[in-house]
């Protein structure tokens, strides 16, 4: 779930489940790097590439059509376009083009010198705490949409010539459940990013996409919850504070009628609501955080029901570095939760284990997708394991 250019959060039990052990042919073998694949390496990096600013299909700025073609669910956030707008001013003041390059697709050259001087004036005028902080999530989300237009397909955030799409088969999430992406701006378009599989499924009403720190998005996702109530809301994430519970834990202390009348009562607009937290353990902290303090707003306490997965190491350890090889990834993550679910007898004739087969067969293409890429571009397909004192 949470991601440093890949590190996720969620599960803390050592243990390799059966439903995530991948297809054979995803385990290519890493061929040591010759003086000629380093050449290649070096010829094959994201090259720069100018924003589509001006592009005719968009008039220059975000379209609604855009924005909710990246997986976006609310309407435009002003502040978004306000610093595209003002983006776009400061070309036309010095005379130069926005330039984008890298895996971030982060501004570069001597518009990027100027821009950085003019945002960080912006953001000490702004006096509120608040206002910085939208500020600071609206100008990453605005820098990566200009940054991939014409670059990435919307759907599935990799490059054009590398889309995955066609390979992707939708279905239908259970009713009863809603998965929300709460997503640290960092990690939108993030081309190893897994919590996108899930809308990309699931359509974005089952799995919804909410960016941290975009007001429109966050009042979304917390008039959901208000409607559905406290009881209905979970967390994935390992509140330290207190015991971790697992699924079972947390529809255990019902008694089997309690827990029929629940599941029962859940319906399209009020499912269970589980909020995976995406984004990178360094920034995991912030976000749980902001999560606690608006639930005090909404519910006067600040204790939000967290679940503790022990789902196992993900395939995606292979091609991103992980903090210790117990955590795994947002879509492994979403699988642990289906899975652990379908155990419960309430849940059995949901078919959720075919729904977490669904995550896991796109989870696959993903990978897949990822290492031909880099073996194209002459990159290693391994990482280097870190923290292995947490390797049982």
């Amino acid at each position: 779930m949470l991601s440093s250019a890949g590190n996720r959060v969620l599960t803390f039990t050592f243990q390799f489940s059966p439903s995530l052990k991948f297809s054979a042919k995803t385990h290519k073998e890493f061929r040591p790097r010759s003086h000629n694949s380093s050449i290649m390496n070096s010829a094959f990096r994201s090259s720069p590439r100018e924003a589509q600013v001006n592009d005719a299909r968009f008039g220059g700025t975000i379209t609604l059509e855009e924005w909710q073609g990246w997986g976006c669910v609310s309407p435009v956030p002003p502040m978004v376009t306000e610093v595209i707008q003002d983006l776009k001013l400061l070309e036309n003041n010095i005379d130069a083009h926005m330039v984008f390059g890298g895996n971030g697709g982060k501004l570069q050259g001597d518009f990027k010198i100027q821009e950085d001087k003019k945002h960080r004036a912006k953001y000490q005028a702004l006096g509120d705490s608040e206002k910085k902080f939208q500020f600071f999530s609206a100008r990453q989300i605005a820098c990566r949409l200009l940054g991939s237009r014409g670059y990435l397909c919307q759907k599935c955030w990799l490059p054009m010539e590398d889309c995955m799409c066609s390979n992707i088969k939708p279905c239908s999430l259970w009713h009863g459940i809603r998965f929300w992406l709460y997503m640290h701006p960092k990690d939108f378009l993030r081309q190893n990013n897994t919590g996108k599989l899930l809308w990309q499924l699931f359509g974005v009403q089952a799995a919804t996409l909410c960016l941290y720190g975009i007001s429109e998005d966050e009042k979304i996702m917390w008039n959901a919850f208000k409607d559905a109530g406290k009881a209905k809301v979970w967390c994935l994430y390992p509140n330290q504070n207190i015991v971790p519970r697992t699924v079972q834990d947390a529809f255990s202390c019902q008694s089997s009628a309690d827990l029929e009348c629940t599941l029962s009562s859940t319906t399209r607009d009020r499912p269970l609501n589980f909020v995976l937290i995406d984004g990178t353990w360094s920034n995991s902290a912030a976000m749980f955080r902001r999560l606690k303090e608006r639930a005090k707003l909404v519910w006067g306490e600040e204790d939000l029901p967290c679940i503790s997965l022990a789902a196992g190491a993900s395939a995606m350890h292979k091609l991103r570095p992980q903090p210790s090889w117990d955590r795994t990834c947002t879509a492994a993550a979403a699988i642990g939760v289906l899975e652990e679910l379908q155990l419960l007898p309430v849940c059995s004739s949901h078919g959720l284990d075919k729904q977490a087969k669904a995550v896991e067969d796109a989870l696959v293409v993903l990978l897949e997708a990822l290492t031909a890429r880099r073996l194209r571009m002459g990159r290693s397909i391994t990482r280097k394991v870190r923290h292995t004192r947490n390797i049982c």
